[in-house]
């Protein structure tokens, strides 16, 4: 049986789209105003456990098709950079979204989504295990998919013959109750914890750029 390590080194992987929308759904959160640096800290404090690197993962749109969360976004990233957080970006793709309206006719719009942000999540995750640069991953997300890179990492401990572990970190407030990637530990962020990692600045564009959707 490997020895559990007394300091235990911690890389916190978020997902950035998981955790907004996670708090905008259980918390009310209007707009990702969270403080990665601070919520990855306050997590490894939390747990007796060391932090040593912070990864942020996050889909942007094309200046072109929405300059607010294009601009929002880069000014973001940009600062977490500047604060010791490792950035991952990736353009998002659009697809043709046909609804069904009350009075019988169609609306189509364009919609935007992630293609390869949990794919290098879940490579980095292994690549960095298989490089012992941690004893603990912590993924800030519910996406269930995370459940297979929980078992590479567990075949990976063994194989390497050491104390590894996965866990799952994700707004929760009890009611009803929330559950975290499968196979992982779950780490349960309160809104108070939340509260208490808020970043303060102010990412938005000027307003002659772009609309305003959050106060």
């Amino acid at each position: 049986m490997p020895e559990e390590p007394v300091v235990k080194r911690t890389i916190v992987f978020f997902d950035g789209q998981n955790l907004f929308h996670t708090g905008k759904e259980i918390f009310q959160i209007p707009y990702p105003n969270y403080d990665v640096a601070a919520l990855a800290q306050l997590l490894c404090t939390r747990e007796g456990w060391q932090l040593t690197q912070t990864r942020f993962y996050t889909g942007v749109p094309e200046a072109g098709r929405d300059p607010f969360w294009h601009g929002f976004w880069s000014r973001k990233t940009a600062q977490m950079t500047r604060s010791g957080v490792v950035c991952f970006t990736r353009q998002l793709h659009y697809v043709t979204s046909t609804t069904q309206l009350a009075n019988g006719t169609t609306q189509v719009v364009e919609v935007g989504q992630e293609k390869g942000v949990d794919v290098r999540i879940a490579l980095d995750v292994i690549r960095l295990a298989r490089q012992n640069a941690y004893d603990v991953a912590i993924i800030v997300s519910r996406d269930q998919d995370f459940s297979e890179v929980a078992d590479e990492i567990r075949a990976l401990g063994k194989e390497q013959n050491r104390w590894i572990k996965i866990a799952s970190a994700f707004c929760c407030d009890g009611n009803p109750p929330r559950r975290g990637i499968n196979k992982t530990d779950w780490l349960r962020i309160s809104q108070t914890e939340y509260n208490s990692c808020v970043d303060s600045r102010d990412y938005r564009p000027p307003a002659s750029q772009a609309r305003l959707p959050f106060s």
